[in-house]
């Protein structure tokens, strides 16, 4: 097998510069040492989707950039490079960023490193563990993780666990399909809901056609 391959990246969101070191491409794959993400069923073909920039994420650390974070601990699910968590970061947030790939959490740290950031608090979370160290959460945000048909009933058990009494989520979807059902379990677990359609210009010069995804609870 080849070396793998990264590339390093600077992404403006007004005037502050997110640095990242990334995959190359999503041809890339390394599972060296202890082979943990093998261990995990993390299997070759979708290794490499965690550590590339999609355009999902881009739009959510944009929102992340703007958004009232005072007084807030914030989550990232399904972190993969976790460009809302260093965005986050580099406003003092509270955040923690977690993924169930553990190769997330070592881009990460190096990452935070690129940016000189204070540490991120990074935790390998499977949703449907209890996870109970994780504790609760005043925000939790993610970006194009209901890539499955089983994740809508997972992901909303998981935050819904997490989330604390006065609690909002926010998660950008690409329009995989699976996000009508995970708001009905989210409705159904007593949380409101709103969606929006954003119309930006990605990199690749396409028009983003998914979904700004809130819930919110109040108890």
């Amino acid at each position: 097998m080849s070396s793998l391959r990264i590339r390093y990246q600077t992404i403006e969101f007004g005037d502050n510069d997110i640095h990242v070191q990334t995959l190359r491409d999503r041809q890339q794959f390394s599972d060296v040492g202890s082979a943990d993400a093998e261990k995990l069923g993390v299997s070759p073909a979708s290794w490499s989707l965690f550590g590339v920039i999609w355009d999902s994420s881009q739009i959510l650390a944009q929102l992340m950039f703007e958004y009232d974070i005072t007084g807030k601990r914030i989550l990232e699910v399904g972190c993969g490079i976790a460009l809302s968590s260093l965005m986050l970061n580099q406003r003092n947030a509270d955040i923690t960023a977690s993924d169930y790939n553990p190769e997330a959490g070592e881009f990460l740290e190096t990452n935070v490193k690129l940016n000189d950031g204070d540490v991120i608090p990074f935790v390998r979370a499977d949703w449907a563990d209890d996870n109970a160290e994780l504790g609760k959460f005043d925000l939790i945000i993610g970006s194009d993780i209901l890539y499955e048909p089983d994740h809508a009933e997972l992901l909303s058990g998981f935050i819904d666990r997490h989330a604390s009494l006065d609690c909002d989520v926010i998660l950008v979807d690409p329009g995989r399909g699976n996000h009508p059902r995970f708001s009905k379990k989210m409705v159904a677990l007593g949380y409101s809901h709103s969606q929006t359609k954003p119309t930006i210009v990605s990199e690749q010069s396409k028009i983003f056609r998914g979904q700004i995804l809130r819930y919110h609870r109040n108890t």
